[in-house]
């Protein structure tokens, strides 16, 4: 007990303590200047009529959703192509898809305004080269979604890395006789590689969801929730409600949600 003292306190003060005291502040009116006034259920109340919560709330949905299901099928496909022990520098290749989860999220975030820039960013210009006009990406309400979806395909190195690992513990015998057995593979992927990677699968879609949900840094520093909210995803509206329009209670009620 002496030897774990300190995570234990660590865990009461830091963690525990302010849950309990976001679920009391949920239920105030608290401008952080002023004492806690408290005022029931309104600040979930008023949560339900606000359009902009919604508006966050379908934004995050949407990258939870279609995001995800975007991101998972290309780390899965990765890492099967990758795991192809006849594919030539497969060390570097890994390397590479690797390497992007060590950039710090505000560099990150300053990278991909230079990439996804309308007039001059790097795609576009690759664009111009073969005769197609890009769209204005973040700066387009239709695209700026998709946008960050691109950048959760760049960041995924950590999940291709795992399911790689997952996909070495898959036993080779099993590929063998299922092509001895005919199958090609296709319908070897489908019915050997996903059933054995499962568990991987929802580890990685359970970490990538968490991940989503808590989305702060990049939405921050490239768009603030632009154009037209349509980037405002729900813990950047959090913060906003909280340090920048000082309604404490109500981003605590935001928080419980």
């Amino acid at each position: 007990m002496l030897f774990i003292s300190p995570w234990i306190i660590g865990t009461l003060v830091f963690k525990l303590y302010p849950i309990l005291a976001s679920f009391y502040y949920s239920l105030t009116e608290y401008t952080v200047i002023n004492p806690p006034k408290f005022v029931g259920l309104k600040n979930y109340v008023e949560l339900m009529k606000d359009d902009v919560f919604h508006k966050s709330l379908k934004n995050t949905l949407y990258m939870a959703s279609i995001g995800t299901f975007i991101t998972t099928v290309f780390a899965i496909t990765y890492a099967i192509l990758l795991s192809d022990k006849r594919l030539r520098g497969l060390s570097v290749l890994r390397a590479l898809a690797f390497i992007p989860t060590l950039v710090p999220a505000v560099v990150i975030g300053i990278l991909w305004i230079w990439v996804l820039q309308a007039d001059n960013g790097v795609i576009n210009t690759l664009l111009g080269y073969i005769g197609i006009e890009g769209p204005g990406w973040i700066a387009d309400p239709a695209w700026a979604k998709p946008s960050f979806i691109l950048i959760m395909l760049w960041t995924c190195g950590g999940a291709i890395i795992i399911y790689i690992a997952g996909l070495q513990e898959i036993p080779e015998s099993l590929y063998e006789s299922a092509e001895i057995d005919g199958a090609g593979k296709l319908r070897q992927t489908f019915s050997i590689t996903l059933p054995l990677l499962s568990p991987v699968i929802l580890y990685n879609v359970v970490t990538l969801l968490i991940n989503v949900f808590q989305w702060f840094a990049e939405p921050l520093i490239m768009t603030n929730g632009g154009p037209d909210n349509e980037t405002l995803f729900y813990s950047l509206n959090l913060y906003r409600h909280a340090f920048q329009y000082f309604k404490m209670g109500y981003a605590s009620a935001m928080a419980w949600i």
